[in-house]
């Protein structure tokens, strides 16, 4: 059929598409106005803001915590409560319809990730074992505990929804964090030196000068959340292409390693080796990445190096390092490592050179042999603790054996209080082995059932696993654990599938895996937890829609 012409013999124009009414233009600035703020609050001035001193360090950051994130709910329900009203006045409810329509049995498989159904499934389990808790207050709020109650992780759950969801994604964010993270680090570093520039130290008793750092306090949530900086800054150096950036990052990821080293807590070990063994799957795309790795290798023994120096040549005038970076500062064949890295990192750089700046690609052989290796490592790690444990010759292992024998003194009586938390779990009724005893409290659950023999044996109670996983298996239930174990992987999954192509995402994952490796030996506290959290949310609010990598802010 001959289409119909106008006088002039065109065809008439076709209709225009309907224009976005501009209140829900208004609306959405908005709220990406509120998440932006929120974001800045938990990224930049969080890790820094305190009150009294280390006095009131995990209260007032808590606080800081849920004000922020009452302040965002809040002004996204206001803000979609206007849009809805406007709607129904001008519109006759049309888009509020449209929106209610996308969580209709019918749509909500296409609305929901798999992160969202796992958040909302370990909610829910918290939830339920809140209400069947002998201590429901309690587990409610985790006042006797670390203030991680199902109130807070409703709040995990609320900023999840909105930051994930709401918010756009901009690469200054995680920027934002590292120049925060700096200040944490120079802090904590001129603790190392003893200088007390900001009088936190003033009113503690000295004999506690070596366990508080920094704005965090206690020197375990110093290195916690110092693993997220590390992830950060090593995913970012690693993919880095701007030479102004790539310094900025690689003295950010130096500063890191200083800060760990220095802090001297035995979870620092664990948020490096898991940058160690990751990033070449990363970086071993390409030559660049390879030769990258070198000097981030390098790097780190030489500040190994340089913390041993000083130590030596500042007697009292610094803390002393204890522990595995002890042993490899005092490792006598350490320069020529270090010679042997700088060297290696060197001729790969030379090598580039005269290829002309012609980059090829290195293929997958790389990432195979490396993930050979460490399969290799992992199982040798196994062996070792099989070995030492379980047959009983940890003597073989000379000065190794404080770390690889886990009895009751084991990482400052950790392996006690593992044991006790077990303990104490086949205790449980059959309900409670499912959804556990209630958020946070494992405190109640050790002063009800081992007081007596805490304080004999060690002269002090414990209210913490002092292991992540442990703690939510505890409290939560085997249920709550599978659960946040499958928010962190399924997050992970979408970031690599979805935002492989921005470095920034990655390093908001580098970040979670860092932080996912030292929390084996370390307390869940609303001082670091919620960064972590905030940086998934970031992460995944890069993954939203197939936006490519531009480089830009």
């Amino acid at each position: 059929m001959e289409k119909t012409k106008d006088q002039g013999g065109h065809a008439p124009a076709q209709p225009a598409a309907a224009e976005t009414p501009a209140f829900l233009i208004n609306g959405k600035r908005v709220i990406r106005i509120a998440t932006t703020l929120f974001l800045i609050a938990i990224l930049f001035v969080f890790p820094i803001y305190y009150r009294d001193y280390y006095f009131d360090i995990p209260k007032v950051k808590y606080q800081f915590y849920y004000s922020s994130v009452l302040a965002l709910f809040a002004g996204v329900a206001v803000t979609a409560l206007v849009m809805m009203i406007v709607d129904l006045t001008r519109y006759e409810g049309r888009h509020t319809s449209a929106f209610f329509e996308r969580f209709s049995l019918k749509k909500i498989g296409r609305t929901l990730t798999v992160p969202d159904v796992a958040l909302i499934c370990f909610l829910a389990v918290a939830a339920l074992s809140t209400a069947l808790s002998d201590y429901v207050f309690e587990s409610f709020w985790g006042n006797e505990g670390r203030f991680s109650g199902l109130f807070l992780l409703l709040l995990y759950g609320v900023s999840f929804w909105i930051i994930s969801r709401l918010s756009d994604f901009r690469n200054w964010y995680l920027e934002l964090f590292l120049v925060s993270s700096v200040l944490v680090c120079a802090f904590g570093i001129t603790d190392y030196f003893n200088l007390n520039l900001l009088h936190f130290k003033d009113h503690i008793d000295p004999k506690q000068y070596n366990i508080f750092m920094s704005f965090m306090g206690n020197i375990n949530t110093y290195t916690a959340y110092l693993s997220l900086m590390l992830g950060v800054s090593g995913l970012l150096f690693a993919s880095d292409r701007r030479r102004g950036r790539c310094v900025w990052h690689y003295l950010c990821l130096v500063l890191a390693f200083f800060a760990m080293i220095t802090g001297q807590s035995d979870n620092a070990y664990l948020a490096i080796l898991a940058l160690f063994a990751a990033l070449p799957f990363y970086m071993f795309k390409s030559r660049t990445g390879i030769r990258r790795y070198a000097v981030v290798l390098a790097s780190f023994f030489t500040v190994v190096q340089l913390v041993g120096v000083i130590g030596r040549a500042m007697p009292g005038q610094v803390l002393e390092i204890q522990g595995i970076f002890s042993v490899l500062a005092d490792f006598k064949g350490l320069a020529y490592l270090l010679a042997a890295l700088w060297a290696w990192a060197g001729f790969l750089y030379a090598q580039a050179h005269l290829r002309s700046g012609k980059e090829e690609d290195p293929g997958v052989w790389p990432r195979r042999i490396w993930g050979i290796v460490v399969a290799v490592g992992v199982l040798a790690l196994l062996f070792v603790l099989c070995d030492a444990n379980i047959a009983g010759n940890g003597q073989r292992y000379g000065a190794l054996r404080n770390y690889v024998v886990i009895d009751d003194d084991w990482g400052t009586h950790r392996g006690y209080i593992w044991r006790l938390a077990i303990r104490n779990y086949r205790e449980f009724t059959p309900v409670q082995k499912w959804i556990g005893y209630g958020p946070d409290t494992f405190g109640i659950l050790t002063v009800q059932n081992n007081y007596s023999e805490m304080a004999r044996r060690y002269g002090e109670t414990f209210d913490s696993a002092h292991n992540e996983y442990l703690q939510y298996f505890v409290t939560i239930g085997p249920l709550g654990l599978a659960a946040y174990l499958g928010l962190l992987i399924s997050s992970a999954v979408r970031m690599v599938r979805r935002g492989s192509g921005n470095p920034y995402v990655m390093a908001a994952l580098f970040a979670m895996l860092c932080y996912g490796a030292q929390a084996f030996v370390n307390i869940n506290l609303p001082i670091v937890t919620p960064v972590m959290w905030t940086l998934m949310m970031v992460g995944l609010s890069g993954c939203q829609g197939s936006r490519p990598f531009t480089g830009g802010g």
